[in-house]
Order: structure tokens, then sequence, then C-alpha cells
């Protein structure tokens, strides 16, 4: 079972989400792009304040118009104004009335024969006028608009408001609601000598433009938003779904079926979505090397140490039999290499195990490889070089040679190759260490004059316990993890070792350490 992680309790302020953290990434998505269609929506409040203008225009033309009716109908003689009543009935479309001083209809067009002002009854209209009228009181009532009163018929002058305020010497005009949902406007005015004229008009053509509007944007709105959908639906197939594919790969990753996870790398794709899943293949990839390398590691710790546990309990239990003062001796003494030989196993495998997660955590400094090399010679000489060998340093740029990294790491890999130079160099022989530049980088070369290194086995005396020692070499001298560690330390620090021929026709073998040069600001 997998262990539990500790985690943040609170993300980054530049990650934290609120409420909508709470809500799955398609939802968030088609709520985005569906708010677009809503605000177009919106469109639906304007029609209502584009019909108000509308019927404000058309009652302002209704006043004007009976203003005129009233003028004209004061300058006929009386014999023509019948005539007349019904030649401007014809011209406005509506319907016009005389009222005497006595409130007492003297002239209606209707009676006269023109009957253009006729109400539609909505019961005889339709199935789509009906779903017209529907979405009209729906309309109406979501944007709160004003209804008009019902229109009817009413007998004296009395019953018309507009005809009232005409016998008072002012031009009226109101605004009534046919059965059909369409405006009716009557309109009065005085007429010069007493009385008044009254026109009436179902204003239809206002309720028609509208609803043509209406349909125009309801048509428009369905096209946005079945297109928003549709996008939303493509992006959450573009992002969602891979996004859930990369999160159940990383759950199997976590629970450690690590080796029977393939996690999509998604190679066509060169947006972030396709970062991600490289990223994460790459890490499930370095995730199951590492797992291998620990596991491989296991497996020759455990090797290598029953190696020197076998040879000292068979050293302990025959001197438990031995009573012989010199065969004592000899075992204490196998027993003392064998706990030495422990001892430095145990520290190395303690340094290597811990060596990655210690150079993740450290703090890089500029650190100069010339007086590190320098001084590690130097103390070398001081203690004494063994069997007269002879150590050199050669440093061809008179630039210090800065690099960025961790000095106390640093020394650990030229102590270990110069340790394993002077392992294999024969008696009175020469070990060289140069540094030099080599574009972006500073290079150090380490050459011995022993037996070198064969093509094949270049790469094998990196591995963790290789350990092809000189035949002089008391056994159990080395741990086999020196170079290991040394390639370890080298590429945490962006460098790179490996080992070559001499050139010089000088039997040998020759290290080689890349290191890139600090960036000085």
């Amino acid at each position: 079972m997998a262990l539990a992680t500790d985690s943040p309790r609170s993300e980054a302020p530049d990650l934290a989400l609120r409420w909508s953290g709470q809500i799955s990434l398609t939802q968030r998505i088609l709520a985005l792009n569906i708010f677009t269609p809503l605000l177009l929506a919106g469109g639906f409040f304007y029609l209502d304040s584009y019909r108000t203008r509308l019927l404000d225009n058309r009652v302002m033309q209704a006043l004007r118009e009976v203003r005129l009716m009233g003028e004209a109908l004061g300058a006929a003689r009386p014999d023509a104004r019948d005539a007349l009543v019904i030649r401007l009935a014809r011209d406005t479309g509506g319907r016009v009335r005389l009222y005497g001083q006595n409130g007492q209809v003297r002239a209606d067009s209707r009676e006269m024969g023109v009957r253009n002002f006729v109400l539609r009854d909505p019961d005889k209209q339709d199935w789509g006028q009906a779903i017209a009228r529907f979405l009209d009181a729906g309309i109406d009532t979501v944007v709160g608009a004003a209804r008009p009163p019902l229109y009817r018929e009413r007998r004296g002058a009395t019953e018309w408001p507009d005809v009232m305020a005409a016998r008072q010497g002012k031009v009226s005009a109101s605004v009534w609601r046919a059965p059909d949902r369409t405006p009716v406007i009557t309109a009065a005015a005085p007429l010069p000598g007493g009385g008044a004229i009254m026109s009436t008009e179902n204003a239809r053509v206002i309720t028609e433009t509208v609803r043509i509007e209406r349909f125009r944007l309801s048509v428009l709105l369905a096209m946005v938003a079945m297109i928003s959908v549709l996008l939303s639906l493509f992006l959450a197939r573009t992002i969602v779904r891979p996004l859930r594919r990369l999160a159940r790969a990383a759950v199997r990753v976590r629970l450690g079926r690590a080796r029977e996870v393939v996690v999509p790398r998604l190679p066509d794709r060169r947006d972030e979505l396709g970062m991600l899943a490289r990223a994460l293949s790459d890490m499930s990839l370095a995730l199951r090397a590492r797992i291998d390398a620990t596991e491989a590691f296991a497996a020759d710790v455990t090797h290598e140490l029953k190696n020197p546990l076998a040879s000292l309990r068979s050293a302990v239990e025959t001197l438990e039999t031995i009573r012989d003062p010199g065969l004592q001796t000899q075992l204490l003494a196998v027993v003392r290499d064998d706990v030495r030989r422990l001892d430095r196993l145990i520290t190395d495998i303690s340094d290597a195990s811990r060596l990655d997660a210690q150079l993740s955590r450290a703090k890089f400094d500029p650190v100069d490889l010339g007086a590190l090399i320098q001084g590690l010679i130097d103390q070398r000489q001081a203690r004494g070089v063994e069997r007269g060998i002879r150590l050199r340093f050669d440093a061809t740029d008179p630039e210090p040679a800065i690099i960025s990294g961790e000095g106390a790491r640093l020394e650990r890999v030229f102590e270990n190759l110069i340790a394993n130079a002077l392992s294999f160099s024969p008696d009175q022989a020469t070990v060289a260490i140069s540094l030099a530049r080599d574009e972006e980088d500073w290079v150090v070369r380490v050459e011995d004059e022993g037996p070198g290194v064969p093509a094949e086995a270049r790469e094998a005396i990196f591995r963790r316990f290789h350990s092809v020692r000189p035949v002089s070499e008391d056994f159990g001298r080395h741990s086999g993890l020196g170079l290991a560690i040394a390639r370890t330390i080298v590429e945490a620090h962006q460098g790179r070792i490996h080992v070559e021929s001499r050139e010089d026709r000088i039997s040998g073998a020759r290290f080689v350490v890349r290191l890139p040069r600090a960036v000085m600001a």
C-alpha cells in the first residue's frame, strides 16, 4: 500500500480557487461558453425598450395627426365634413369619430363604410400567433413591462378619457391592449366651435416588427448557443479527457504500479497539455529507473555484505576450536580486516544511498577548481605519496576556474580519482592532473601510467560495487563505490565524467571531468 504524503493545507495565492475549485472542469468550460449567449439573451430586454420607443413615436404621430385633422375639419364647410372624415380615415388607416358639444357622435367613419379598423379574434388565429402571444406575455412579465388596459368600445364621449380631455381644449392620446395583445392607440383633439375628433388605430405593425426582431434574435441566440456547446464539448474532449487519463496514470503510479503503467506522452500535442504529459511520462520513467536502481542497489549491498560476513563468521567459528596461538593470531587478523572492510563498506554505502537526497538540497556556491585541486595535491604530498609516485598539476588558463557547486562534494570526486590513479600507477610513476577551459566548460583530466581501462569496461567501472583492483593491492581495501559516487556528484553539478586512453602513447587511463563554467553576474 502506498504511503500517504504530507501536502500543504493551502495552495499558492496564484493557484487557489474558492467555490469554482469544487466544480468540474467540463462544467466550468460549459458555463464560461454559455455566458456569452446569456449576454446575447439580454437583447430581449432591449427589444422591450425598442418596442416602447416605437410606441411612443406612434403616439406622438397620432397626436400630430389628430390635431391636423381637427384643424382641417374646423376649416371645412359643414356639408363637406362627412366626405373629409371618410378621406381622413382612409388616409390614416384608422377609425375617425366626431363628437358634438353634447357628447353625442356626429360622424363615424365605420358607420360610413370605412371598416379599416378591425380587431382580430385570437381564438381564430393559428398556433404560431398563439406562441407569439405567449412569448409576449412571458417577456413582458420578465422585464416588468406595464400592461395597458384592454380595449373595448364605449358609447358616450364621457367614457373616453381622450375625448373628455379634448372637450377641455387639450390634445390627448391613450394606449390600449387589443385581445391579440397588439396596441390600440386613441387620440383626440378639440374642434373649433366645440366638439372633438377622435382617431383610433390598431398599431399592429409595432408588434409585428418586434416579433420579427425577436425571431431573428432567437435564431442568432440558438446558433450561438449551439456553437458554444459544441466548443465546450470540443474543449472538454481535448483538455479534460487527457487530464483524466494522466490523473488515472498518476494514481496507478502512486499505488506502486509504476512498472505496468504507461503514461500517455501525447507526442502530437505542442501545447501545455502535451508538455505536462511528456513531463509526467519522463517522471514516471525516472521513478521506474529509480525503483530499479534502488532494488539493484539493495541486491548489491546484500551481496557485498555477505562476503565479509561469511569470512568473519568462518573465522569466528574456527577461532573457537583452534588452540594454536599462532593460528589464533592469524584468525584475529582476519577478523580485524573483515571488521574494517565492513566498516568501510557500510560507510560508503551510507554515503552513496544519501548522496542524491543531499545533493538535491545542497546550496551551490562559487568554487575555484584550480585552488581546490591544488589543495588536495598539497595535502597528499604533505602526508607522503606511496611508492615514490609523483603528482603533477598543470593549469593552462590564467583565469580562475570558477564553477557553481558544493566544494566538499567536488573534493570527494577528485580525491577518488587521484586515489584511483595512485593505486593503479607503478612505482616511481607520474600522475598528471590538468585543468583547461573548453568552450563553456572547465575540463579536468587525471592521467595515470597504469594498465588502462579496456574499451568494453569503460562504462561498467562507474557502476556501483564494480571493482577492478590492482594485483598488488590487498583485497577489500575498496568498496567499488568510489567512481559511482564521483559520477553521481559530477552529474548533480550538470557535468560529465568518462574514461579514455591516453594520447601520448604512454600506457594508462585518462579520466575526464567536464563541469560548466559559472555565469558571473
